[in-house]
């Protein structure tokens, strides 16, 4: 295995690998050989020591030496004297199962698709449709009968959402024409057109730390090179990244103005007015988020790009995901109109165009925003109140600062790393996003934290925090593991 990687990456490939039934062993047997079969491990790979990845996982040395001994009886592992464990140069290559090379977030979305009906995720947030969303839909067919007898494409989007999100933007004091609008299969794939626009192999990417592993996958497979500056409670710390954008010129700088992930912070007025000066005044674009809502401040700030001086290049993203319903995958970009076009070109590659039926509903949406958001925002509201009264009843030892808004809790752990107390978790049926999945920095940065989503239904917040305080007492009774290590021991 490549001298840069670590057992932290093995265990994070490995995933929910101790979930489900059968000896422990045999159960990181099967773990470790489906990463041989999918090609995340190659023939002549090193893996790390029984003791150290013991440790990693949290289990005893008995649990790997005996995995690693089924391994090698069925010729998969060879083992020689001074060069360790390795995978057999007999097992047959093959190809990556195509996660993001040197990815960040890769896990988290891998086990979006292996699903396990005993675990309880905690990896990404779900947001069910809201009440009424239903009639909304039985409504939009009947908007839908021109587009049954036009028999075309529209890659840029619908006129009429295009239209719409427009005067989405102009109500929050920016100014906005329809051919600056790009409507996406969510936020998400407008984030990758434009990180397939703007970067190459080498590109530097300022990036806010720490940040949405997902979006830093994204960047990742195009190559960037990523420049992580902190953020303070205002947002990205401007002084930072002024000294980063001067030394490193990037070709893009990615923020999450409203509001940041995973901390829920909200840049201030005067931060996003400075970062859009910056942007003006070196000539570098920004991306901008704002795909991630939830709970909203009272007093939210108008988006980046309206604090914007002429000049600067300013993308905005943002998507109807987190307000209505996950499974309507709408977003959006709002782009100056050349580069609008650029990326609608981009668009026509990836998909050639959205699903209209979904776009159509999109129009209803946004004409009914403002109270669907403050709809939700309520019902996030309530039951971030109901989450944080469990943590302080059962773990209170645990800090956190309530969010400005979104959808999550940015817990710091007392004196144990989140990778360590990930694994015991996982042994209770509860998947976890350490901290160190969040940054493009050295993971030990925010290795004491990890992010919470809230749950919508109150039985599924105390039965999380449930096995969150079985876990902590477990890890507490043994005390914490030793610092991560390189894999090449």
């Amino acid at each position: 295995m490549d001298s840069s990687r670590t057992v932290d990456d093995l265990v994070g490939l490995l995933g929910t690998w101790s979930v489900g039934s059968g000896a422990l062993y045999r159960r990181l047997a099967d773990g470790l050989r489906a990463l041989i079969d999918e090609g995340s491990l190659e023939p002549g790979e090193r893996l790390p020591s029984e003791r150290i990845l013991a440790a990693a996982l949290r289990v005893s040395r008995t649990t790997v030496v005996s995995a690693y001994d089924l391994l090698r009886s069925e010729g998969v592992f060879d083992s020689r004297q001074g060069s360790g464990t390795r995978v057999s140069l007999k097992v047959a290559p093959v190809r990556s199962d195509g996660w993001a090379a040197n990815g960040v977030g890769q896990y988290m979305y891998r086990n979006l698709i292996q699903k396990d009906a005993d675990l309880i995720s905690a990896s990404c947030m779900s947001t069910p449709a809201l009440p009424g969303f239903t009639e909304i839909v039985r409504e939009s067919l009947d908007d839908l009968g021109p587009l049954l007898t036009e028999g075309t494409y529209h890659p840029r989007g619908l006129p009429e959402l295009r239209e719409a999100i427009a005067d989405f933007y102009r109500a929050r004091d920016l100014p906005t024409t329809a051919d600056q609008i790009v409507v996406t299969t969510g936020a998400h794939q407008a984030i990758s057109l434009v990180a397939q626009l703007y970067l190459r192999k080498g590109s530097p990417v300022v990036v806010e730390d720490p940040g949405f592993a997902g979006c830093l996958d994204l960047m990742s497979d195009q190559g960037a090179r990523f420049v992580p500056v902190p953020l303070d409670d205002q947002g990205i710390d401007i002084n930072r990244l002024r000294r980063a954008v001067d030394e490193h010129a990037p070709h893009l700088v990615y923020t999450m103005p409203s509001y940041h992930n995973p901390t829920g912070t909200m840049m201030s007025v005067a931060r996003r007015r400075e970062v859009g000066e910056l942007s003006a005044r070196y000539g570098v674009p920004v991306l901008e988020d704002s795909a991630y809502t939830g709970i909203r401040h009272p007093r939210e700030p108008a988006p980046l790009a309206a604090f914007a001086p002429r000049g600067a290049e300013i993308i905005s993203v943002d998507s109807l995901s987190k307000v209505a319903w996950a499974g309507l995958r709408v977003g959006w970009l709002r782009a100056p109109a050349e580069m609008a076009l650029r990326l609608s070109r981009r668009k026509v590659l990836a998909d050639l165009a959205g699903p209209q039926l979904d776009q159509v509903v999109a129009v209803r949406l946004l004409a009914d925003y403002d109270r669907l958001s403050r709809e939700r925002s309520a019902h996030l509201s309530e039951a971030m109140d109901h989450l944080e009264a469990l943590i302080r009843r059962d773990l209170p030892d645990w800090r956190w600062k309530r969010p400005d808004g979104g959808a999550a809790l940015w817990i710091e752990l007392p004196g144990i790393g989140s990778r360590a107390y990930a694994q015991v978790a996982l042994c209770h049926g509860l998947e976890l996003v350490p901290g160190t999945l969040m940054t493009a920095a050295p993971q030990e940065h925010h290795d004491r934290y990890f992010r919470l989503p809230v749950p919508f239904e109150a039985e599924g917040r105390e039965e999380i925090v449930w096995r969150l305080s079985r876990a902590w007492r477990e890890l507490d009774r043994h005390g914490p593991i030793d610092a991560p290590v390189p894999l090449m021991i």
